[in-house]
């Protein structure tokens, strides 16, 4: 019977993957470059499989090194799990924190996230920022930020705030291309569309008529999965975008943007931090959640974090306005 894997040597296997270099890798896991190789070297001769292919330029997972990643993620989260269980008189909050949000969060959120690296120096946080939903499932990341109604089974979300979706254009826009009071009139205006799950560019808008939510389809001129960009478009008369009023707010206020389709075409969304169901949440996890929902007390909705600028022509005052933002779908 061979002798089983050594948690360093997947470990360093972890570290190389994510990482995608031994040399990063070795300096996350403060050993010699030297070490990092011959763990993995050990590791592939224990199973009698190449789980890397490395070039001088790349390094590629093969099928056995994809299923060991998926599987020693798995371990390894198990045995921090099973320290961090152990350790919970420990006042000290420390480990791995890996944290999935929106490319779209305000300045606020990014001063809440510096703040708890200060406050929690042993914790080594890793912070990506993505319009993908990312499966926490996986092990890839411990929580998300996600602005969606809907989550998967198995996780908790703490929600941290609840906001409308309108459709808004600029005056500029309606002046020449009118108004439209029913939704087939959008058949014959230029839509500014977000992405769906998967990265896939949006097909309908959700319509709430008669209190009933009902999807039409819509021809898309503009996609992004930015909706500070879609803003933008909206704001420079390019066509229809339907956005969280939270970034919107002022700019309907100061008639930049003009609502449209009021109470027929608008819905709630919801910005939730979210987090795997077990037993056992890690430290580090739950002090992120506890500052997400302390954040967004004081900061959802609020003033904005982006700055508007309305086109030179066809309207020429020159307009800035402050909104905080809301995610889409992390």
């Amino acid at each position: 019977m061979s002798d089983p894997l050594e948690t360093s040597e997947l470990l360093a296997f972890a570290r190389t993957v994510e990482s995608r270099s031994l040399s990063r890798a070795a300096s996350e896991l403060r050993v010699p470059r030297a070490t990092v190789s011959r763990r993995l070297a050990r590791l592939e001769e224990r199973l009698s499989t190449r789980l890397l292919r490395r070039t001088t330029r790349s390094m590629v997972l093969t099928d056995a090194g994809e299923a060991l990643y998926r599987h020693a993620r798995i371990v390894l989260d198990a045995v921090q799990h099973a320290e961090a269980s152990v350790r919970r008189t420990d006042q000290t909050v420390r480990g791995d924190l890996r944290v999935s949000a929106p490319p779209l969060m305000s300045r606020s959120f990014q001063a809440m996230i510096c703040a708890f690296a200060q406050r929690y120096p042993e914790v080594r946080l890793q912070v990506h920022l993505s319009a993908q939903i990312v499966d926490l499932a996986r092990g890839d990341h411990d929580v998300a930020i996600r602005a969606s109604g809907q989550m998967q089974p198995g996780l908790v979300a703490r929600v941290l705030s609840r906001d409308p979706v309108i459709a808004v254009a600029s005056p500029a826009y309606l002046a020449v291309h009118g108004t439209p009071r029913t939704s087939a009139d959008l058949r014959q205006h230029r839509c500014l569309m977000a992405f769906g799950g998967r990265d896939v560019p949006e097909t309908h808008w959700t319509f709430t008529a008669g209190g009933k939510p009902t999807k039409i389809q819509v021809d898309g001129t503009f996609f992004s999965n930015d909706l500070t960009l879609l803003c933008a478009a909206a704001v420079n008369g390019l066509g229809i975008a339907v956005l969280p009023m939270v970034l919107v707010r002022r700019l309907v206020e100061e008639g930049t943007l003009v609502q449209v389709l009021g109470g027929l075409l608008e819905w709630k969304s919801q910005l939730a931090v979210v987090y795997l169901e077990r037993e056992f949440v890690p430290p580090q996890v739950r002090a992120f959640v506890d500052a997400a929902v302390k954040w967004a007390e004081t900061e959802l909705p609020g003033p904005s974090d982006f700055d508007w600028t309305a086109p030179a022509s066809p309207r020429p005052k020159r307009v800035r306005s402050r909104a905080a933002t809301s995610a889409r779908r992390a």
